[in-house]
This record gives C-alpha cells, structure tokens and sequence, in this order.
C-alpha cells in the first residue's frame, strides 16, 4: 500500500472504507460531501490546478487533487479514479459532464455499481433545467419562500431551506439509498437531486395542513409563521431577542406559572381574533426583564424558551459547549460533524489535504 493511500483510506466513522470522488463547485455538493467525510467516507475532491491547498469548512476531512478536465490525460485519470469509486457527486449544469466525457454513460458503462450523484437547483429536465437560479430562485417556486417572513415580504432564510436542506441533505440521503441497493444485488444509478425537489418535499406537512382547512397562504398568519403569540420571537428589556415556542397548552401553562402571565388576557391563546393583541401584551411582559433575567428564569425549563444568539455567540452557549457542538479547526470555529454514533464514532475532523491524482487513481484500481 502506498503512502498516498495509507493517507487518503484511514479513518473511522460508519462510513469507513466508503470511496467519493467530489467534483469541486459550489454550494449543496460540497457541503453534502463534507457530510459523507464527517462520517469517515474517503472523499477525493477535484479541483482545477492551482486551486488546492487553500483551507475551507466544506473541504474538511477531503484530498484535494489537482485535474485539468480539459486534457485527455487527467480525464483519463479521473476516470480511472472513478472506476475505483463507490460514488461521485457533481454540481454542475445539466450536459456539462458529458460534455467534459465524464457522464453517466461513460463512468457507469466502465464501473456498473457507481451511483453517480448529481446536484441541481432545478433539476436535470423539465423547462427551467438549463436556467441559471440560486438558493432564493429555487424555494421560490415551491411555496416555501411564500411562508417566511413578516406579512409584508417574504425573507429569504438564509440558503438553509433550499441549498442545504432541500438540496445536500436529500444528496447524501440518495446517494446512501443507491448504496444500499448496490449492496444488495442492484446496479449503480444515477440520482438526480434537484433543490426544487428537496424544498417541495420538505413543505409535506404543510401541503397536509393546508388540504385539512389548517394553513393559510401568506405570511404571519398561521401558527408556526409567527402570527401565533406563543411561537415567534420577542425583544427583551436590553433590546436582545428571545425564542419563545409553547405550543402545546401545559408548555404554555408551565410559562405562565413561572413567568407570572396570570393576567385573564393569556387564558385566549386559541382564539385566532384575539392573536393580535396577545402579542402586544407578549411583548409587553417579554420588556419587563432582561434577557439574562429571562434565561435565568426559564432556559431550561418546559417554557419552550431560548435566547436568539448570533453565531458568534453561539459556540459559547453551555449546553452546545458541553455538547462539543463546535470546535476550533485552522483558526475557524465550526460546527463539529453531526449525527452521532455509539459503535462507530465519526473521526476528528482534519483540513483538506493536497495529494497526487495519478497514485490516488492507481491505488484505487488496484485495490477496487
């Protein structure tokens, strides 16, 4: 075994000994294959020459190789490096692939239990495949944006809801499926993950909702959109903000036990006509303490309670302090790899490290 190989195969996690090679880009994929290396997957990442070595969240627990995609000699490689994977994830437009002599046809045809994984905002068909979009562009269309905000606008929430969510965490779950039925029998696929796909899944419950009478169209005015008194965000006596979420009744009775609400007004909590003005006294009580009062009072406790911390902050909370939720890694405090495992831990997440492309590709046929 080569000094390469021993670099890019050790490791632990559930997913150890698995092989990804990840087409450099932008986005979804790269944070879905940075998940696959929390796990303790080997991932190769392609990069274009020159564009190794520079440190990035999502690079973490990578090998970084260098290819030029344009010269027959590196495709050739990168193919080969391939043949010896379990996996491949790309980001790119429908057809360029293939256009570089890298699609399905050609990878598949050479290793038949790849499943190749493909990330797109909007999808490898339909009308709009061939259109540039982002994150905003994507969940606009699938209802999801239409929901977040105040009533007057829509906000865009971060790139979490498409990008992330609808798009990295569907990857990773489809590329783990296709896995599955390789191991059981099943040739390797193609899995077409598309953020228009993902985001729509994930309104289910509201889809549910709205067909049963229980969601309205439009923002701040149902229960989880902030219209509800007991489920959006309040500013305390200092101006700092809080999460306050009792949604279910004896949530929302313990509150007002400890937070003194004994005023009559609080008993309407169900009755939508009277949500308006149940906010504004919400907003009143929040006022009366600071945030630090209102944390000693009821983190903690079944209030539903939180404060709402910037990230900055964040790491330094005690509970995701004794969780280790984050940790320090080339100067930049990060979130730590997530789910956990009591039989296969996750390993220590290390910077992305610089390798050979042509003794990586050799080492992976040899022992593919």
């Amino acid at each position: 075994m080569s000094e390469t190989e021993t670099e890019t195969e050790t490791g632990s996690g559930p997913l150890a000994g698995l092989r990804i090679v990840e087409f450099a880009g932008i986005g979804p994929a790269p944070f879905a294959a940075m998940l696959l290396a929390d796990l303790g997957a080997t991932v190769v990442r392609i990069e274009r020459p020159g564009e190794t070595g520079a440190f990035e969240v999502l690079s973490r627990g990578k090998t970084s190789v260098a290819a030029d995609l344009k010269t027959a000699t590196d495709r050739e490689l990168v193919e080969g490096l391939c043949a010896g994977a379990d996996a491949i994830v790309e980001g790119y437009r429908p057809g360029v692939m293939e256009r570089l002599g890298l699609g399905p046809d050609v990878l598949l045809a050479r290793n038949p239990n790849l499943v190749y994984a493909r990330m797109t905002g909007w999808g490898q068909t339909g009308p709009l495949a061939q259109a540039a979009g982002h994150d905003i562009n994507y969940i606009a269309i699938t209802g999801a944006l239409d929901a977040i905000g105040p009533a007057d606008a829509p906000v865009p929430p971060l790139n979490l809801v498409g990008d992330y969510a609808g798009g990295s965490l569907y990857l990773v779950m489809g590329i783990l499926a296709a896995l599955l039925a390789v191991r059981g029998g099943a040739r390797g696929q193609v899995v077409d993950c598309a953020i228009v796909d993902g985001a729509a899944s994930l309104m289910a419950v509201f889809a549910e909702l709205k067909a049963h009478g229980r969601w309205r169209d439009g923002r701040e005015r149902n229960f989880l959109d902030g219209a509800a008194p007991f489920y959006r965000t309040y500013a305390c006596a200092d101006g700092l903000p809080i999460a306050f979420g009792a949604l279910e009744p004896h949530f929302y009775a313990r509150f007002r036990v400890l937070a003194g609400a004994d005023d009559p007004v609080f008993d309407l909590r169900d009755d939508e006509t009277r949500w308006p003005s149940l906010r504004a006294r919400f907003a009143e009580l929040f006022a009366t303490r600071t945030r630090a009062q209102w944390c000693a009072l009821l983190e903690g406790t079944d209030a539903c309670f939180a404060p709402v911390l910037p990230l900055g902050d964040a790491p330094s909370h005690p509970h995701l302090v004794a969780r280790e939720t984050f940790f320090e890694m080339e100067g930049i405090v990060q979130p730590a790899p997530a789910p956990r495992f009591s039989a296969t831990p996750s390993p220590k997440p290390i910077a992305a490290r610089p390798a050979e492309l042509r003794a990586i590709a050799e080492a992976w046929l040899k022992t593919g």
